[in-house]
């Protein structure tokens, strides 16, 4: 067995042993760290790698740190809201009680949401508003399951949604009017039938949401909204932020946490140490879900090795050599991205096809965008945002796949079934 199998069969190990955590007893976050280091233990001794590795994974950690501070930002952001309770904002204005309904309610806020932030912000700040509005446990699961899909749904149709349809719009393969028009209806249908699916899941009745009693609330209505407001305009400027600046995003998350910082000291100057300690940012960061952050860069990590080694290029080539049809190509590099990161896929097509080969707004790159954003939907670790929820509700990857796998699954091949009758009637 050579070097490059060993790694895969690594990252294939790891991936069981999150899968059943539960099973082994061990935390994922732990698993993920030791499966991302082994993997780049094992790169390091192929042949001609002692001295580049260095250089690659320096380049390397330089990526994934951005999706790391990018991630602490947007926590703690969403931390330092729901210490104000800013989030009664929305939670007070949703006069729904009926679980079936708030979850239809919900689940489309996600799917718009993410289209003008991305998923993985999306998934947070939803996944915060739920636990306002869903006690039980695992019934918030299965909202939060359904958030997955959407925030991924919601992305895969923007050119600032998804990581990867931003690739392909930067990249010259798509232009932003012409995805939107395309993918919205197909991105939509890939959404509506996993929520027919787990509409059925749960009993319908009140959703016996948290109310704190008023005592207990330390800020004004006016600090709420402040909060509120501050925090999520802030958020939702990120995109604007990195097109003026062409900066990277989490340049933009760290600049809108350093002004919501600034702003919350302003506003709490006067009060007692302790309750301005309790709604500042430094106690915002303690709560933070640190776990979350390292399986995040223990799953990047070992994505990364894969990349690096060439496993997935090959992998990509392979099927462009062995399989003619274009659809079934797009259909299977989706199947895949539910398993690893899709970015690194989606650079290696990139690689692969050239625009004077396969031109821009070819049916094949919105097809990819579609395949991607909408198939790493199919396991809980095959986005940002199913990562973030993992972590954040601490939701087992065997019941995700139990509940959801199937019900995402028939709704990507939904949407891309339309997509494709769509494209031969519009041609």
């Amino acid at each position: 067995m050579d070097l490059n199998s060993i790694i895969i069969l690594c990252f294939i190990l790891g991936y069981l042993a999150i899968a059943f955590e539960q099973k082994i007893g061990i935390h994922k976050s732990a698993i993920a760290l030791l499966t991302g280091v082994v993997s780049w233990i094992i790169f390091i001794f192929l042949p001609g790698n002692k001295d580049l590795v260095p250089v690659i994974l320096l380049e390397k950690l330089g990526k994934i740190s951005g999706i790391l501070f990018f991630l602490l930002g947007a926590m703690t952001i969403v931390e330092l809201i729901d210490a104000h309770d800013g989030f009664e904002v929305i939670t007070e204005r949703i006069k729904v009680q009926r679980k079936r309904k708030l979850l239809w309610i919900l689940s489309i806020i996600a799917f718009f949401l993410s289209a003008f932030i991305d998923n993985l912000t999306t998934a947070i700040v939803m996944v915060s508003i739920i636990r306002k509005l869903v006690t039980g446990q695992k019934e918030r699961w299965i909202f939060a399951g359904m958030i997955i899909i959407a925030a991924n749904a919601g992305g895969a149709w923007s050119p600032i949604g998804d990581v990867t349809t931003t690739m392909l719009w930067m990249g010259g393969q798509v232009t932003a009017l012409t995805i939107v028009l395309r993918l919205f209806a197909p991105s939509l249908f890939s959404l509506i039938i996993p929520l027919i699916f787990s509409t059925f899941m749960i009993k319908d009745g009140d959703s016996n949401s948290q109310k704190r009693p008023k005592q207990d609330i330390l800020t004004t209505k006016f600090e709420r909204r402040f909060v509120f407001y501050s925090g999520i305009m802030a958020i939702l400027s990120i995109p604007l932020f990195s097109g003026i600046t062409h900066l990277p995003p989490y340049m933009g998350m760290l600049f809108a946490l350093g002004l919501i910082w600034c702003l919350t000291e302003m506003i709490h100057r006067g009060k007692e140490e302790n309750t301005r300690g309790s709604l500042s940012v430094s106690h915002a960061l303690k709560n933070t879900d640190s776990p979350t952050i390292l399986f995040f860069l223990g799953i990047l990590l070992c994505i990364s090795a894969l990349e690096s080694s060439g496993i997935l290029i090959r992998g990509a080539g392979f099927l462009a050599t062995y399989i003619k049809d274009q659809r079934l190509i797009v259909l299977l590099i989706g199947l895949i991205s539910s398993i690893v990161d899709n970015v690194p896929l989606v650079a290696a097509v990139q690689g692969m096809y050239p625009l004077t080969v396969i031109p821009t707004d070819h049916f094949f790159w919105e097809f990819i965008a579609y395949a991607t954003g909408t198939g790493g939907s199919i396991l809980i670790i095959g986005s940002a945002a199913g990562i973030a929820v993992m972590g954040m509700e601490n939701i087992s990857f065997l019941w995700y796949m139990k509940k959801f796998s199937i019900p995402a699954l028939s709704g990507t091949v939904a949407g891309a079934t339309l997509y494709i009758l769509q494209s031969m009637i519009f041609k």
